[in-house]
């Protein structure tokens, strides 16, 4: 990816960002700037509070430490390049344009992938409670996770790949705040059949198949509860994935919106639903698992509480 596609004139491209008017540019970029900072904090704030505090040391907050660590990265991989495009540089390179697209759909798909995997440990813990400490031990739960890591990178580097191949002309403006598959395509002067062929085949079965896992473990929780007489139980389980399922909701509805549908459909009016699930949603994680979890809160109050005692003077 370091070299320019040998059958391409173009070297570089033109993200229009999310406006072209002048005035927004200042309030965007200082809109933005607050969200990432918000972001890093508060999942940096997540992922010391779960490895310093012993009684967070359990398979549920494993995963959510990753997925915070992944927010962070993919955060990074977007946010820097628009606050770049608010103050004028709205170039980026053709390599530069090809490693962004990578790890955007490399962390996008590991944050789905550990989503399904935090699904499976609320299965296992509600479901089959008495084997959970064997069926979720520490070497699994190394296992999933790398898996996790892993697949959405040979998936991630599969699409790049074939983009790659493309011929690019004179167009080389794409309207949107960051390189994605649907546009880069629509700026191609050469065939797309095989890239449309792959992302509706290959493509869907990585981005359905965490959200069937996360379907089938809640259709199972849901029964599990269903059967638990007393309705203060009922709503311990159910208070166990509310933060979850938050989650999953705001995540996979916005991808849908934006990528289960023809190439040529796409417009600008999917910016926004890109905008949940690549900022919002990371943004927001920290504050919805924190705020609806009363462990996590502690955690974090102890993490506050250390902070503010080395601070102070002896």
């Amino acid at each position: 990816m370091e070299r320019v596609n040998q059958t391409s004139s173009v070297s570089e491209f033109i993200l229009l960002g999310l406006s072209s008017q002048p005035e927004d540019q200042k309030p965007l970029f200082i809109l933005f700037l607050t969200m990432y900072l918000v972001t890093i904090t508060g999942n940096l704030l997540i992922i010391l509070a779960i490895h310093s505090d012993p009684q967070l040391q359990t398979p549920m907050y494993f995963f959510l430490s990753f997925l915070s660590f992944t927010d962070i990265c993919f955060t990074t991989t977007i946010v820097p390049r628009m606050l770049l495009s608010f103050l004028s540089e709205k170039t980026i390179s053709y390599a530069g344009c090809l490693t962004q697209m990578y790890f955007i759909y490399a962390l996008g798909n590991t944050d789905s992938c550990l989503l399904a995997v935090m699904a499976l440990d609320r299965y296992v813990a509600i479901c089959d409670p008495f084997h959970y400490v064997t069926t979720m031990n520490h070497h699994r739960c190394v296992l999933l996770v790398a898996f996790s890591c892993s697949l959405p990178h040979l998936h991630s580097l599969l699409h790049t790949l074939l983009l790659n191949r493309l011929t690019f002309c004179d167009n080389n403006v794409i309207h949107h705040f960051l390189c994605d598959l649907s546009p880069l395509m629509k700026l191609s002067c050469s065939s797309t059949f095989l890239n449309e062929i792959v992302i509706m085949s290959e493509g869907s079965v990585v981005l359905v198949t965490p959200f069937l896992c996360i379907t089938f473990s809640y259709i199972r929780i849901l029964i599990t509860v269903l059967k638990i007489p007393s309705a203060a139980g009922k709503r311990k389980a159910f208070s166990t994935c509310g933060s979850h399922l938050t989650v999953v909701t705001l995540f996979y509805g916005s991808i849908f919106y934006v990528y289960l549908q023809p190439l040529s459909t796409y417009t600008a009016r999917d910016h926004i639903a890109t905008l949940v699930y690549t900022v919002l949603t990371s943004m927001l994680n920290p504050f919805i698992y924190s705020l609806r979890n009363k462990d996590l809160k502690q955690g974090l109050r102890k993490l506050m509480g250390r902070r503010k005692s080395q601070a102070a003077p002896s």
